[in-house]
C-alpha cells in the first residue's frame, strides 16, 4: 500500500538556512512537509521518503515502488495515471487503484481489496502522534530513523 501525508513545519524549522535540504514547501497556510509511505499488508513501513508538502502523491511513486515484483499495489485515486499505472504493469504488479471520475477507460477494481487500504492510514495515524515528526523537529530524511 501506498500513500502520502502532509506534516505542518513549525515556526523554527521553517527559518532554517535557505541552502540545505529540508524538504520544505510553501503553501497557503505555511510551511509543510509531505511522507510518502510503502507499507506492507500488516501496515508496517517497508520505505519512506520526504518531499515538499506542495508536491503531489504521483512523484515519489516510481521511487518508492521501483523494487517491487510480483504483488499487488493499493492506492487512492491521487496514483491513478496511466504512466504510472503501465510502469506498475511492466514490474508484474497488479494495481489496486480506483478510477478517476474524469477517466475515459474505468479500470476494473476489487473493492474488498481496496478496503485493506485503511492500513496506510493507520500508519499515518500513528507515527504522528510522536513528537519529532507532528513537529518537524529533525532536518532530515535520515533523523526520522
Amino acid at each position: 500500500m501506498i500513500d502520502g501525508s502532509v506534516i505542518r513545519a513549525n515556526q523554527c524549522t521553517a527559518g532554517y538556512s535557505k541552502e540545505s535540504n529540508d524538504d520544505l514547501g510553501r503553501s497557503c497556510g505555511g510551511f509543510s512537509t509531505k511522507i510518502h509511505a510503502l507499507v506492507d499488508v500488516l501496515g508496517n513501513p517497508v520505505k519512506f521518503l520526504l518531499s515538499p508538502g506542495n508536491e503531489h502523491d504521483i512523484t515519489r511513486a516510481e521511487e518508492l515502488t521501483k523494487d517491487l515484483t510480483d504483488t499487488k499495489l493499493l492506492a487512492d485515486k491521487g496514483y491513478d495515471f496511466k504512466k504510472f499505472v503501465d510502469f506498475w504493469g511492466k514490474n508484474k504488479c497488479e494495481p489496486v487503484i480506483p478510477s478517476r471520475s474524469n477517466c475515459k477507460e474505468k479500470r476494473e477494481v476489487d473493492r474488498h481489496l481496496y478496503k485493506e487500504r485503511h492500513l496506510v492510514e493507520n500508519f499515518f495515524s500513528k507515527i504522528k502522534h510522536f513528537r519529532r515528526v507532528f513537529t518537524r523537529a529533525c532536518r532530515q530524511e535520515r533523523d526520522l530513523i
